[in-house]
């Protein structure tokens, strides 16, 4: 059973927060203002800890900035917007899901056959831009961030791409959609550390990220129920 009243600091530890933090959701509207006692003392009620079982479920799972979104929603009676947000960002998850299922089962295929994933093995960036439906900036920010680095053609020095460096392409259009955390730096860190033609390597990462995104469902499926749990706590403390 939730605590009625509580005061700042001890509301603070029972959610690992500090209470800097805790006054940062409230100053950004994150959660309702604290109540007043009788004396004039601040004090959080079992709303306040729905509020925050809520941020602290959904904000891994979906990230904060959408957290915020959705909560902000809520407070505004937009109840259903606010769920088809999470919807939009479940369908992503799967859609990342089918797209790395297809990636694993390319890299084995390339692996057995090296002509057979991409015919052509001198891809201009205008080429790969366009066969993978991604902007020319974005790539040339891989490259200078040193995730993917195009090889030379050694009689003009122009950049040119192979089958090779689509895998890694690939693998990181996928991870465009994930929450920052330390876990998805350290995956990105392996790519650049990951030499293109080292299949072997980028299969464990593709593994690797495979279980991280079973990770994600679990922790998307607790985010929405504590989100469903905040709605009914709403609707038990709004006046009848």
């Amino acid at each position: 059973m939730l605590f009625m009243k509580m005061r700042p600091h001890k509301m603070a530890v029972k959610y690992r927060i500090s209470p800097s933090t805790l006054r940062n959701y409230e100053a950004k509207g994150l959660i309702p203002s604290a109540e007043r006692s009788g004396n004039g003392y601040r004090y959080y009620t079992d709303l306040h800890a729905a509020y925050l079982s809520c941020i602290q479920a959904m904000a891994p799972a979906f990230g904060m900035e959408l957290t915020t979104e959705v909560i902000h929603n809520i407070q505004r009676d937009k109840r259903h917007e606010a769920l088809w947000i999470i919807r939009e960002k479940e369908v992503v998850l799967y859609e990342d899901k089918e797209k790395l299922e297809r990636l694993i089962q390319d890299i084995q295929v390339f692996a057995d056959d090296k002509t057979s994933l991409y015919q052509k093995q001198h891809l201009s960036i205008n080429e790969v831009s366009t066969m993978m439906k991604l902007p020319k900036s974005t790539i040339r920010y891989w490259e200078h961030a040193g995730y993917v680095v195009a090889d030379r053609d050694p009689n003009n020095s122009y950049r040119y791409y192979n089958g090779y460096h689509l895998l890694k392409m690939r693998l990181l259009q996928i991870m465009q959609n994930f929450v920052y955390s330390e876990e998805t730096v350290k995956y990105k860190q392996w790519i650049a550390a990951t030499e293109h033609r080292d299949l072997q390597n980028i299969m464990k990462l593709t593994t690797e990220i495979r279980s991280y995104l079973n990770k994600r469902i679990e922790s998307q499926m607790c985010g929405i129920s504590r989100l469903y749990q905040l709605i009914e706590s709403i609707n038990k403390n709004e006046p009848h």
